[in-house]
């Protein structure tokens, strides 16, 4: 690999990382709330532009989910239903029904965290099925870790 192309890669691996604590202080928000702790922000041009968590129980409506709310909120910040040059970061493995809002989204890019063995995409669908735009780039496992352990306290608190 020459040395551009790893500094390019260096580089995106950084933002996501950046990035992907901002999705986790959303993530916090909702722990706070006591809501289950997963947050998503919406990147477009290196700058976020809009900003989701979990607010089932708040809103007393199922699909309140990070991706959803944060999705919502790109749309309205753009006054566009397509966020083609967007990336969605968000701290868990995102569901069936939210791969379907960033499929419409037409979403450019996905950078998730934890992978969700119970409720994520992956349980659904094979490996080799991409369920986002054909189009879509996918990053998993940033910062895996402290969005794993923040769903492992939040339980915690539960039992």
């Amino acid at each position: 690999m020459n040395s551009d192309k790893h500094m390019d890669l260096l580089n995106k691996h950084e933002a996501d990382v950046r990035f992907m604590r901002e999705a986790l202080r959303q993530a916090q928000l909702a722990f706070e709330e006591d809501e289950i702790p997963v947050g998503a922000i919406v990147v477009w041009g290196n700058k976020i532009i809009a900003r989701g968590y979990n607010q089932v129980e708040r809103l007393n409506d199922s699909t309140a989910h990070a991706e959803m709310i944060a999705i919502t909120a790109a749309f309205n910040e753009l006054g566009s239903k397509y966020l083609q040059e967007a990336t969605l970061y968000v701290t868990l493995e995102p569901c069936l029904m939210c791969c379907g809002a960033i499929f419409w989204g037409k979403i450019g890019r996905i950078v998730y965290g934890a992978s969700d063995a119970k409720n994520g995409y992956h349980k659904y669908i094979n490996s080799s099925v991409n369920p986002f735009h054909p189009k879509c780039e996918i990053t998993s496992g940033i910062l895996a870790d402290e969005g794993a352990q923040l769903m492992k306290d939040f339980f915690a608190t539960k039992r």
